[in-house]
């Protein structure tokens, strides 16, 4: 009996024992199991937040480049067909090249002017979408990201918005452009994992992208009504009504459904995109049947036979479960760590970075590498790397470097062309070395490559820049010699004077006519002043003359007397400063022509037109007289007469030959005002008796009269003139104003007569239909070579301005002191 309930005591302690040991063996394994899933959840959940942050910020920088693009602003600063089909083949080019779903241009309104999908039923050329953010966030002048349902194409996407400035910057865009990218392919990366539940919600909760697709616009968690009409008013997800799932927060860790089912719950915030999260939920009642449907499928049948030797030895083994979790869990932790830093730094260096196996198949390769060749990852991964050279950088790596670097298990500076998914070239220099294995064999390289596309071309650029610059020397040499040659030529043989001089007026340069002049030689006058070897005053008046040329900054044309053996010399002397290279005047550079037989002539000339011009006049005075006096006098003996005889045919009662009496007393009136008339044209006796300025005025006012052109005259103090220039003045205005009448079909007409600065000025100026500049030199057609003639005689000039459909202006100008007009000691501008 005592040895049965010994044994029976023992049995049960066995029993108890085993039972206690399988009790904590189970909940090590189901702690374990729980640990396990919410490290490979964090895991997981890191993972998905990473590849997610990475494929939503691929098209930042792409929707930047497509912004900068000059034809999008040139499409919305001047729109128009042309413009918009560049701007469409644009935008065609960027969503073929990266892939994406649409890629399109607003305006500031927000309507879509071009855009890749105008061909589609759902195109979004027209719509307006002024009201997303990503387009109001652009056109303040930041770029935007945004993840919201299509209005136009009900399908979800993630937008990429940046903002579009003129060709001069400026501070307020001229529009937006947008780049769309489906989601389809994220959702694929989700995958489906068991009763594994992945999703991407909004700050509110809603599921945006789901590996359940039933469970997409629902709700994580229950709405307030404020909410609802937020999601309703922004359209971002459609018109609703977004059900809710019936999930609730049970503390940090963990979620209830309706049904009570608790589920293992982590979130990650996604990278620029405030208080958008990625959701991992798993059942914690299928994360405890990985535990325990193993257990009781394999141990079941034989626990009962095992219990004592399970009892003696589940302390042990619980103890060494535990140090080898722990363990575990440390190494696991240290290697995700370093594979993150791995990863990091492998994706995030900004160079070109890729690995080959034996078969030279790439393996993997970095961020910077795909976006350089413009391939995505699953299009390059798993192919030659040499699929992805040009046909000679092929063959060589294949044929040299490929062999020698597994034999020696590095290289350096290898000169590689890589050729570009839009069939770009670029040039790379590559270096790598060899991952080997336990045994030392190279399994894999780690390979960088350096672009060198610009540096090449740099380097193409500055050789035929040399050479076109070696060209352009050679050439420049050969023109300079020749130019020096000419020039010699000119100063050595041309009748001129030419000379160069400083600004203190030291001579610097003279040529051979300068030295035949003044009897001496070139290095007898460099160095010397005008006061030197010529007179005291007209050395003064050379000195002055330089002066007025630095100090104006601009050629004059000046007429210089120089006394020379042979007597007094006339020069017509063109002189203008020399600028050094930073352009201030450095000197004075003269070229004077001989004009004394020139002078002489138009003396000459002068005074014989002088004397036909005094002629005329006297004759024309003569016939106006004669017309006054004799004419004149005939024509009012016949008024009378014919008075006496109407009055006496009405007084014999012969009232027919009255009437006639009187008309012909009308017709001699009439002829006597037109005798009157001419007489005043010829030589008006007002410009004799009373001057220029009642002349004129009385002319203007006659001219009024018998055209119906309104004419004003206007004068100002006008000192006492001679007679010939009063003559010239009044012929000038009367044939001006007769012009007017024949030509301008003006309705007004001024002149105007003013004396300033010691100058006499006469301006006619009428509001008609004008002239073609060829017309203006047409003498016997508008009299302008007669005007100028007579302003030539009293040494005045005229000139002539008139545009058609502006009117014409005309203005004499002379010099009121002295008529003789000798310039000794006058300038000219040039």
């Amino acid at each position: 009996m005592k040895l049965r309930l010994i044994f029976l005591v023992l049995s049960l302690l066995a029993f108890l024992s085993t039972a206690a040991g399988g009790y904590f063996y189970y909940s090590s394994l189901k702690t374990a199991a729980f640990q396990e899933a919410e490290r490979q959840a964090l895991t997981r959940v890191e993972i998905i937040q990473k590849n997610l942050s990475t494929f939503l910020s691929e098209n930042v920088r792409p929707v930047r480049a497509l912004a900068g693009m000059e034809i999008l602003a040139a499409c919305l600063a001047d729109p128009g067909p042309e413009t918009g089909r560049m701007a469409n083949r644009i935008l065609d080019h960027f969503r073929q090249s990266l892939g994406v779903d649409v890629c399109y241009l607003m305006d500031r309104r927000g309507v879509t002017v071009a855009s890749s999908n105008r061909r589609q039923p759902d195109s979004f050329v027209g719509k307006n979408f002024a009201f997303r953010p990503y387009f109001q966030q652009a056109l303040a002048g930041r770029a935007a990201t945004y993840l919201a349902l299509g209005v136009a194409s009900g399908r979800r996407g993630a937008y990429y918005s940046a903002p579009v400035y003129g060709p001069g910057g400026g501070e307020r865009p001229l529009g937006v452009a947008v780049i769309k990218v489906a989601l389809a392919q994220v959702e694929k990366e989700l995958g489906s994992h068991g009763e594994e539940i992945v999703l991407v919600v909004d700050p509110h909760g809603v599921v945006f992208i789901a590996n359940r697709p039933a469970w997409l616009y629902h709700t994580l968690w229950p709405l307030s009504p404020a909410q609802r009409q937020v999601l309703a008013a922004s359209l971002q997800f459609g018109r609703g009504p977004w059900p809710w799932l019936g999930f609730s927060r049970a503390g940090g860790k963990y979620a209830v459904d309706r049904q009570g089912t608790r589920f293992l719950l982590h979130r990650r915030e996604i990278e620029h995109y405030p208080g958008w999260q990625v959701v991992h939920l798993r059942s914690v009642a299928a994360i405890a049947r990985v535990v325990s449907d193993p257990l009781l499928r394999v141990t079941g049948p034989t626990v009962l036979t095992l219990c004592f030797l399970i009892g003696v030895s589940v302390f042990s083994l619980y103890r060494k479960a535990s140090e080898e979790i722990i363990q575990r869990k440390t190494a696991e932790e240290a290697l995700r760590q370093s594979e993150e830093r791995y990863r990091s730094i492998y994706h995030h260096t900004p160079a070109m970075l890729h690995s080959i196996n034996e078969a030279g198949v790439l393996i993997s390769v970095s961020d910077h590498w795909l976006e350089a060749l413009g391939y995505q990852r699953e299009e390059v991964v798993g192919r030659e790397l040499t699929a992805f050279m040009t046909s000679d950088s092929s063959r060589y790596a294949r044929e040299v470097v490929i062999p020698r670097f597994f034999r020696t298990g590095s290289c350096k500076d290898v000169a590689y062309r890589f050729v570009k998914r839009d069939g770009g070239v670029i040039d790379v220099l590559l270096s790598a070395i060899g991952d080997r294995d336990r045994r030392g064999r190279i399994v894999r390289s780690l390979a960088v490559s350096i672009d060198i596309t610009e540096r090449r071309r740099a380097e193409e650029q500055l050789r035929q820049a040399q050479e076109e610059l070696s060209r352009y020397s050679k050439d420049l040499e050969k023109q300079v010699k020749k130019r020096t040659a000419e020039i010699n030529s000119i100063l050595r043989y041309t009748p001129a004077v030419i000379y160069i001089k400083d600004l203190e007026g030291r001579y610097l340069m003279v040529n051979s006519r300068f030295e035949e002049l003044f009897g001496v030689e070139n290095r007898q006058v460099v160095g010397r002043r005008d006061e030197e070897f010529l007179p005291p005053a007209v050395a003064v008046r050379l000195r002055s003359h330089d002066r007025e040329v630095i100090a104006g900054g601009e050629p004059r044309q000046v007429v210089e007397h120089i006394p020379l053996a042979g007597g007094s010399r006339t020069y017509l002397t063109v002189k203008f400063p020399i600028y050094d290279d930073a352009g201030v005047p450095s000197g004075i550079c003269g070229i004077a022509t001989d004009i004394t037989a020139l002078k002489k002539a138009q003396d000459q000339l002068r005074r014989l037109s002088g004397g036909i011009m005094a002629s005329q006049e006297k004759e024309r005075a003569a016939i106006a007289r004669g017309l006054h006096d004799e004419l004149g006098q005939v024509l009012t003996a016949l008024r009378f007469e014919a008075a006496w005889l109407e009055a006496r045919l009405q007084a014999a009662g012969d009232p027919e030959a009255a009437r006639r009496a009187l008309t012909m007393s009308s017709l001699i009136d009439d002829a006597i005002d037109e005798v009157r008339g001419i007489a005043l044209r010829l030589r008006p006796g007002i410009l004799d008796d009373l001057g220029l300025v009642d002349a004129l005025e009385w002319y203007a006012a006659d001219f009024e009269r018998r055209t119906g052109i309104s004419c004003t005259f206007r004068h100002g103090e006008i000192p006492p003139l001679g007679n010939l220039l009063s003559t010239a003045a009044y012929r000038i205005a009367q044939e001006a104003l007769t012009n007017v009448a024949r030509h301008a079909a003006a309705e007004q007409v001024a002149v105007e007569l003013r004396a300033a600065d010691g100058f006499l000025e006469l301006q006619i100026v009428d509001d008609g239909r004008g002239f073609a500049p060829q017309r203006l030199g047409e003498a016997e057609g508008l009299g302008v070579a007669g005007m100028r003639e007579r302003a030539g005689l009293v040494g005045g000039s005229l000139t002539v301005v008139s545009r058609p459909g502006a009117g014409t202006r005309v203005t004499f100008k002379v010099l009121l002191a002295g008529q003789e007009w000798e310039a000794d000691d006058q300038s000219i501008a040039g």
